[in-house]
């Protein structure tokens, strides 16, 4: 991983600053058109509705230029180096892989395939491509190739070592049957990949385009303003927001569904002076928890840290791009082995989603301790993975895998509420038409789940309700929900979300409420699953946020009318605010401290 002082700036830029601006949209508009190629053409569900691919850009020397709004974006193109010398790349090459501990972590779980791609313009290298998905199933013990029960990561599927798929125009047939064979949705795992293949063909040829009107040079020179410029701005506002010294926070996951946990993610950031007078920025994960048995390890790439931190300070730039200046901007990254975030071969991953919430939230955390304001925590997203077979018209037993992954309410920020109802950035929650024709399943709910934001000034986002009645002849269910027993924290006097649940035919004599991290529940036919998603934590005092807010959010559904009384001192009565019943409420307002969970705390 190159860090911040290893980073060289040109002195005498070859772009000027107007075609800078040009070929940062030309390049952007390319990484938006392989995105687009791939949710048109992928054939599985979880690409093509959940919308679950990345695409991006990299320069000459394969640190990423531009790419998609991800803050888990890993070093994608120092495995497939370490295999494959960059200098005897050929034009047509393609490379390949989703081996997570062969990778750093750059891949987290082994469902995510990178298709990486030189870039030639007359001879010269000028850039890589690549495009990344999540496939729906690639063998492993269970349908979908991820379950709660996994106790190491063989039990999750076939493991790709970087390899070179292609050679200069020459696919390597046989590795991709290998591959095909071990999914048990073949036909979806061929579409998936061509949609992929496709997708780097296109990104390609638009840099060569780009070459050919910019020149290699202008180009090379651009990318390297652009890096600069990102991690410029990044050290700047981790300067603003962290002094000198040592800043910590502690955030933690229930579960492993094992049986073990509470996880505790315990993360530093220190600045110190270095040895020539210059600002260090080191990230400190090592006193994290110890590895969990079941599949929640996160094996976090050394750049995720800087990559997130950086979307969260671009926030307000509209001119700055996702690319590697956020990495690049922190001196050091220190990860503990045999940790949660670092794990030992061949500890699981494929549940690492929910860990990597929590790295979220614990990194806004970070920043809230040190005074800065990013947003309270929000809920991890919810997977339902339910794997069965129904009879088909012509009478034949046929095998279904729906994967549906659940939006979950965000955390409020200091000038506005949290997110309702989202699944992971721009990923999609499935719609019920889609859903009801593809998947042997009915519905018989969906909408949001009510006080399930975390009450504040600025209320956290509310979760999901789905149920589901099972069409099929028989199905088995796996979950995976997190913060039940350690919910999404508010803060400055912003109360946690609620957590989410999973109800076995709700209200009915066999009425049962299931682990928050399972599988191997039977269904049958005519039974009812209902799953609620948690909600995001707030952000200031209840009584501050204006009893306007409060009304429109009870008659909107979000708030009950007990909770606008009990939680924010607001007192409705039919679609009125009682005034004078609001002004009582609200004459004993409670004293609150910096972090809610469950309780106030002064420190998480």
């Amino acid at each position: 991983m190159t860090y911040a002082a290893d980073i060289n700036t040109t002195a005498d830029p070859i772009c000027d600053p107007i075609t800078l601006e040009i070929i940062q949209g030309a390049i952007q508009a390319a990484q938006s058109e392989m995105e687009a190629l791939i949710e048109r053409t992928a054939i599985s569900a979880f690409i093509r509705e959940k919308k679950d691919f990345y695409t991006a850009i990299f320069d000459r020397n394969g640190v990423m230029a531009v790419g998609s709004m991800v803050p888990i974006f890993g070093d994608i193109t120092t495995p497939v180096f370490e295999h494959f010398p960059i200098e005897t790349m050929q034009e047509g090459d393609l490379y390949w892989y989703n081996d997570c501990y062969g990778s750093y972590g750059a891949v987290s779980h082994s469902n995510d395939q990178v298709l990486l791609a030189p870039v030639f313009h007359k001879g010269r290298r000028v850039a890589f491509v690549m495009s990344w998905a999540h496939f729906a199933d690639i063998g492993g013990m269970r349908p979908g190739s991820i379950s709660p029960d996994a106790t190491e990561i063989w039990q999750e599927g076939i493991i790709i070592p970087p390899t070179r798929l292609i050679e200069a125009g020459v696919v390597n047939d046989a590795a991709l049957a290998i591959f095909h064979r071990n999914s048990r949705f073949p036909a979806q795992s061929e579409g998936d990949m061509s949609a992929l293949m496709a997708s780097v063909r296109l990104g390609a040829q638009r840099m060569t385009e780009a070459s050919d009107r910019f020149g290699a040079a202008v180009l090379e020179d651009a990318l390297a303003q652009l890096l600069d410029r990102t991690r410029r701005l990044v050290r700047r506002k981790l300067a603003e927001t962290f002094d000198y010294g040592t800043h910590r926070f502690t955030d933690a996951i229930d579960s492993d569904g094992h049986g073990n946990g509470p996880f505790h993610l315990r993360f530093a950031i220190i600045r110190e002076k270095g040895p020539d007078g210059a600002d260090r920025f080191i990230f400190d994960a090592t006193e994290t928890d110890d590895q969990a048995p079941g599949p929640v390890n996160l094996l976090m790439n050394r750049s995720i840290p800087g990559m997130a931190l950086g979307l969260f300070y671009l926030g307000g730039e509209p001119g700055q791009v996702c690319n590697a200046g956020g990495p690049l901007a922190l001196d050091e990254v220190r990860l503990r082995e045999g940790s949660l975030v670092k794990p030992n071969w061949p500890a699981p991953l494929g549940m690492r989603g929910l860990t990597m919430m929590r790295v979220l939230a614990t990194l806004n955390g970070l920043v809230n301790a040190a005074g800065g304001q990013a947003p309270a925590a929000q809920a991890a997203y919810v997977v339902a993975l339910i794997r069965g077979s129904y009879t088909a018209e012509d009478g034949t037993a046929t095998p279904f895998l729906l994967a549906d992954g659940i939006g979950v309410g965000y955390g409020a920020r200091a000038f506005a509420d949290g997110m309702d109802a989202v699944y992971f950035v721009a990923q999609e929650n499935y719609p019920i038409e889609f859903t009801e024709l593809g998947y042997p399943v009915s519905f018989r709910t969906y909408g949001m789940v009510m006080d399930s934001g975390g009450p504040g000034a600025f209320r956290g986002g509310t979760g999901i309700l789905r149920e589901y009645e099972i069409l099929a002849d028989h199905a088995m269910l796996g979950i995976r929900i997190d913060g039940v027993e350690n919910p999404p924290w508010g803060i400055n006097g912003g109360k946690s979300g609620a957590p989410g649940r999973i109800v076995i035919n709700p209200g009915m004599a066999d009425e049962r409420v299931l682990p928050p991290l399972s599988d191997g529940t039977m269904l049958k036919k005519g039974d009812v699953v209902r799953i609620e998603t948690g909600g995001g934590g707030g952000y200031g005092h209840p009584f501050d946020r204006p009893a306007a807010k409060v009304l429109e959010d009870v008659l909107s559904g979000l708030v009950s009318a007990e909770a606008a009384a009990r939680e924010y001192g607001v007192a409705v009565k039919g679609r009125q605010v009682d005034e004078a019943e609001t002004a009582r409420l609200r004459a004993s307002r409670p004293v609150v401290k910096p972090f809610h969970r469950k309780e106030y705390l002064d420190v998480l």
